[in-house]
C-alpha cells in the first residue's frame, strides 16, 4: 500500500481518526489513522457515492 495518497485524518473529540486515500489505479481506501495497513478498499466511485450519501443525510440515524 505504498502508492496510496492519504488525506489528513478526520478526527472527532475522544474518537478515532479516520483517513481517506486514493491510488493511481482508481482505488479508494478508508482506514483508522495509524492502522492504514488494514484499510478497507473499494473503487473511487464507491467512495464518491458514500460521501454524497452521507452529505445527503442518509447516515444521520447513526449519529
Amino acid at each position: 500500500m505504498d502508492d496510496i495518497t492519504w488525506e489528513e485524518p478526520f478526527c472527532g473529540e475522544g474518537a478515532s481518526s479516520f483517513r481517506l486515500g486514493t491510488d493511481a489505479a482508481g482505488n479508494a481506501y478508508v482506514a483508522i489513522a495509524g492502522a492504514e495497513d488494514a484499510a478497507l478498499t473499494d473503487s473511487r466511485e464507491a467512495l464518491r457515492r458514500m460521501i454524497l450519501d452521507i452529505k445527503a443525510g442518509k447516515a444521520d440515524h447513526l449519529l
